[in-house]
């Protein structure tokens, strides 16, 4: 039996009211909801759950690497520039691969996740 699709990813935070301000009203990812009394909260982003939490223990702390699909690279980039994201540049071609362009730029969230908007367009 192989493993289905992905179904959540836990991102280590430090500060998980910081965090929800971050992934839900700057970048827009539905906040699904948050456990009381515990410092967890979930997100929409697609099929994929994102879990922000504080670590129980240090050996469940995760660094990681997000990309998400975006429809117009060019505005969310300017959208989120507009808020306060700084980026480590504008967004660029990564990769042509016949008929199509691979475009990408990053920033990073608040403990210092990178975060990769991307964009397959015609070239």
């Amino acid at each position: 039996m192989a493993l289905g699709p992905l179904g959540q990813v836990h991102i280590s935070v430090t500060d998980v009211d910081r965090s929800v301000a971050f992934y839900r009203d700057v970048l827009g990812i539905p906040l699904l909801f948050r456990v009381p009394n515990q410092p967890m909260a979930f997100f929409a982003s697609g099929p994929v759950r994102l879990y922000l939490g504080v670590p129980e223990s240090p050996e469940f702390t995760t660094r990681t690497l997000l990309y998400f699909d975006v429809e117009d690279i060019d505005a969310e980039y300017a959208r989120l520039c507009a808020a306060g994201v700084e980026f480590g540049g504008e967004p660029h071609v990564v990769h042509r691969d016949g008929g199509t362009e691979l475009w990408m730029t990053s920033c990073t969230d608040p403990d210092g996740h990178h975060i990769t908007l991307m964009q397959e367009r015609p070239a």
